[in-house]
């Protein structure tokens, strides 16, 4: 059994309520019930954590190294410009999975370069929830599950 650390950036605790248009009416808690739920099918656990400061979200990828087998992580707008992102999971050795609700991409231009893309293992954007269960399946394939 391993555990996967799933992390979610600025905003993601006003799911079901922030733009229920672009984001759903799914809130954080269904988005980690889902993820835990998908996660014990591969006889993984799961590790959640929110926080709307970058400094929390490096402090928590750098307490997954050695405790965690893998990291889902959607850090919502810090996608973009969270360098310090970007470099505390590139210390990371396991699978990091990078996701988005919606497809940055088909957005605003500002939201089209992901500075963590370059250190995730993938990316899965615009499937909504389906999104999370694919990047547990594809940890769960990557840690041999």
């Amino acid at each position: 059994m391993s555990i996967i650390t799933l992390l979610h950036g600025p905003n993601l605790n006003l799911l079901g309520q922030r733009e229920p248009h672009i984001y759903g009416s799914a809130t954080l808690a269904d988005y980690e019930a889902a993820v835990t739920a998908a996660a014990a099918q591969f006889g993984h656990t799961v590790q959640a954590f929110q926080t709307n400061h970058e400094g929390a979200l490096v402090d928590a990828i750098q307490a997954a190294r050695g405790v965690a087998a893998a990291i889902i992580i959607n850090p919502g707008a810090f996608t973009h410009y969270a360098w310090a992102i970007h470099d505390a999971l590139a210390t990371f050795a396991g699978p990091i999975m990078e996701v988005h609700i919606t497809n940055p991409n088909a957005r605003e231009p500002w939201r089209h370069t992901s500075v963590v893309a370059p250190v995730a293992t993938g990316s899965i954007m615009g499937l909504g929830m389906h999104g999370y269960e694919l990047a547990v399946q594809a940890i769960a394939k990557q840690l041999g599950a």
